[in-house]
């Protein structure tokens, strides 16, 4: 037990744990401890306890061991560079000898043939059993295609995709004969054949070349015996309309495109429609039949055109036929028996102020009391008359008190007349259209300056033009009804079928069944 406890004296604990108790140990169990002599490090340690060989330079910065650090790292940096060889020297070494037979095999898989074209994998160097040409061969024709800027560019696209200056103002000639260059769309593709040439500082021969002119015409330029030649290709064109039907569903437009329409035939389609009722009155039992113009050619490509025809059957809305019909230029929709609407007010046929208004007026000429039929519109002289609405000239002439004065007709029993005119634009039976020229002002007849004597019509009857606002119908009459009766009934005749289109991204039929056959 005393032992225990001596034991347990001969150590003692301190900050970093159990140490021996020097002596004691000794004599509790008879023997000394071995002593070591410190070595330089230690010493050096031992004499200078706060030196450190590779200081922290982000520490202490401006104290001596700092810049002492900082002396060690540029003096290891200098010692870096000197003992480096340098960027811009190679470095040498030893590079083994190849025998003759693998030296080109080696030669072709190094670098250098990278710059000359080469891919990976072995690339076979030209050995000594090779004769180099004297000049490089070519290929005896070269046929490519081009694509067409503008038709007024034929010639220099030719002349770029390698033609020669005289070839290409040839071929430009012969085609610009059978159709006008500026009539080649742009984006015509061209297809070129070019010959073999004798010298290659000539250019190569214009053997073919041909391209798709109009949707109805190809051209071929070919060279001859005697030279070039065209060649006229006609193309077979069906101008057959396309006709679709079918339900209006949930949704009128993703029914019409689901069926085949154009979607440009379909925004004509719904815009006509509107203009006689609302869309919203269309009921999804209602059937639409769209009739558009259409153009098969014989080599497979297909065109469509303008809407032709609007019809609407079912749902509600009754029955429902409108016709597109082009007069001078003007495009109206009239209904099956002829009739069309335009929406509108009469448009003020001169610049200027209203110096006498409709009604009962002294005459400031005559000196009495009378009916003013119309209204006096102030304005330099020779400034423009316009047309009020579409119209025909009923009278262009002298009219009495008038002067010179211009009457017309508008559909719907609706007539203007324009008088005190000092210059005439129109004659009798022409057609004229809204804000269109028809004379001048002036200060003809009995008048006591230049303006405008302007008067409305309705029925013969005249009528205070400040006060008029209403919707003008047009009405197709003898030779003209007769005409669109005509088309009508050809459009009617037209077989319901044709190409069906494929529906555009993320239309839907609204869970209905559209048709085209």
């Amino acid at each position: 037990m005393s032992i225990g406890w001596g034991q347990r004296a001969l150590f003692l604990r301190s900050d970093h744990g159990l140490d021996q108790a020097g002596g004691a140990a000794a004599l509790s169990f008879g023997r000394g401890v071995a002593t070591r002599r410190p070595g330089l490090i230690e010493r050096f340690r031992e004499r200078y306890p706060d030196f450190e060989l590779v200081p922290d330079l982000g520490s202490r910065i401006g104290s001596r061991e700092w810049f002492r650090g900082a002396a060690t790292c540029a003096a290891l940096c200098t010692g870096v560079i000197l003992l480096s060889p340098g960027f811009e020297r190679p470095i040498y070494g030893s590079v083994p000898s190849a025998h003759a037979a693998g030296a080109d095999l080696m030669r072709a898989q190094a670098i250098a043939p990278l710059d000359k074209g080469g891919v990976t994998g072995t690339r076979m160097a030209a050995n000594r059993l090779v004769t180099n040409l004297t000049d490089t061969p070519e290929r005896p024709i070269i046929q490519h295609s081009l694509t067409l800027g503008s038709g007024s560019g034929l010639q220099a696209a030719l002349a770029r995709a390698g033609v020669g200056q005289s070839e290409a103002v040839q071929a430009a000639s012969l085609i610009s004969g059978a159709m006008p260059l500026g009539d080649l769309k742009s984006g015509t593709q061209l297809d070129l054949t070019l010959g073999r040439r004798t010298d290659k500082s000539q250019p190569r021969p214009l053997e073919k070349l041909a391209f798709r002119a109009r949707f109805d015409l190809s051209l071929e330029l070919v060279r001859t015996q005697a030279g070039l030649a065209l060649n006229e290709i006609p193309i077979a064109v069906d101008h057959t309309p396309l006709r679709i039907r079918g339900r209006v569903g949930e949704s009128l437009y993703r029914s019409a495109r689901a069926a085949g329409a154009p979607a440009r035939a379909v925004e004509a389609y719904i815009r006509s429609i509107a203009t006689r009722m609302p869309i919203s009155r269309v009921g999804s039992d209602a059937e639409f039949d769209i009739i558009v113009e259409q153009a098969r050619a014989a080599t497979g490509e297909v065109q469509l055109g303008n809407l032709l025809y609007a019809g609407l059957a079912g749902g509600g809305s009754g029955k429902l036929q409108l016709v597109r019909w082009e007069e001078d230029g003007k495009v109206s929709w009239f209904d099956g028996a002829g009739k069309g609407e335009r929406k509108g007010t009469m448009a003020m046929p001169a610049s200027g102020r209203i110096s006498s208004g409709f009604g009962l007026r002294r005459h400031p000429v005559l000196r009495f009391t009378r009916m003013h039929k119309g209204l006096d519109i102030a304005a330099p002289h020779g400034a423009p008359i316009r047309a009020a609405n579409d119209g025909v000239v009923a009278f262009a002439g002298r009219n009495g008190g008038y002067g010179n004065f211009v009457r017309l007709n508008h559909s719907g029993g609706m007539g203007t007349g324009y008088g005190h005119m000092s210059r005439i634009a129109v004659r009798g039976g022409q057609r004229v259209s809204r804000g269109q020229v028809i004379g001048y002002v002036g200060s003809t007849g009995i008048s006591t300056g230049p303006h405008l004597h302007y008067e409305l019509y309705r029925n013969g009857v005249a009528i205070n033009p400040r006060s008029v606002s209403f919707s003008v119908v047009q009405q197709l009459g003898g030779n003209d009804l007769r005409a669109f009766k005509a088309k009508l009934s050809q459009l009617l005749a037209v077989p319901v079928g044709g190409t069906r289109a494929k529906p555009a991204a993320g239309d839907q039929a609204g869970g209905d069944t559209a048709r085209a056959d």
